[in-house]
């Protein structure tokens, strides 16, 4: 069963019923127990794939931080939504989040993420377009010339992004060549938005991305203070707040 979640990213319950050839409460039963080992989380419908990441350094280090942060940004940003949409999605912790609770929607998907494009890439509901480029090994995003051309070819309802900071100046990344790339991404999107948790507000990091009003959307958990709520407020953004998550939905 977990490797039927793992594969998929999202499997319904009628679903795991089918193909394990097992009675219903015995797939309750074990995916009780996949939720209290912290390696699948049930939701209206089914259940998705919350274990360990693709083994890639960067994912090893920072998907852990600020997990319930993450978990809650990601359950507010999926409302944001809509089924048949045509989605960008970039290679970010707090975005991957996202993707894993787009899994089964009936989505176009296009992404210049490894980890991302492998949550969509065995479900029919989706199509999916991965822009090539070169790999960066820490995170399995595509980057460089050739991801920037493609992406100046492509038009979507939406970008979802993350990012490592951002203070007064706007948004910043921590990679030169990412930034380059996010920037086309939001050139192709008709709608951006930005997932970022509280610990972010404040910093700034390497490479500048954009004035905070150049994004449409922010999505930030319930720790943001009052203070940056005003401030993107005022720079025209519509801010999204996310309520804690304390409760497990029942499938």
């Amino acid at each position: 069963m977990l490797e039927m979640v793992r594969m998929r990213g999202f499997a319904s319950l009628p679903e795991l019923v089918e193909q394990l050839n097992v009675s219903e409460s015995t797939v309750r039963r074990d995916l009780d127990f996949l939720e209290e080992a912290g390696s699948a989380r049930r939701t209206h419908g089914g259940v998705y794939y919350v274990g360990p990441s693709p083994m890639l350094p960067d994912f090893e280090e920072r998907q852990p931080a600020q997990w319930d942060k993450k978990h809650a940004i990601a359950a507010e940003a999926v409302r944001l939504i809509e089924d048949g949409d045509t989605l960008l999605l970039d290679g970010g912790s707090t975005t991957y989040e996202v993707a894993r609770r787009l899994v089964g929607r009936r989505l176009q998907i296009v992404t210049n993420s490894l980890p991302v494009a492998n949550l969509f890439a065995a479900n029919k509901s989706h199509e999916l377009v991965l822009v090539g480029g070169y790999v960066y090994p820490r995170t399995g995003v595509m980057l460089g010339p050739y991801a920037t051309q493609m992406l100046e070819q492509v038009n979507v309802r939406r970008t979802i992004m993350s990012v490592a900071g951002l203070n007064d100046r706007g948004f910043f990344n921590s990679n030169l060549l990412l930034v380059e790339s996010e920037r086309a991404m939001m050139r192709a999107a008709e709608e951006v938005i930005v997932v970022v948790d509280s610990t972010k507000f404040g910093h700034h990091s390497l490479a500048h991305l954009c004035p905070l009003g150049d994004v449409h959307h922010v999505v930030v958990d319930s720790e943001i203070t009052s203070d940056w709520r005003e401030r993107l407020t005022a720079a025209g953004v519509n801010l999204h707040v996310a309520a804690s998550e304390t409760t497990t939905i029942p499938v």
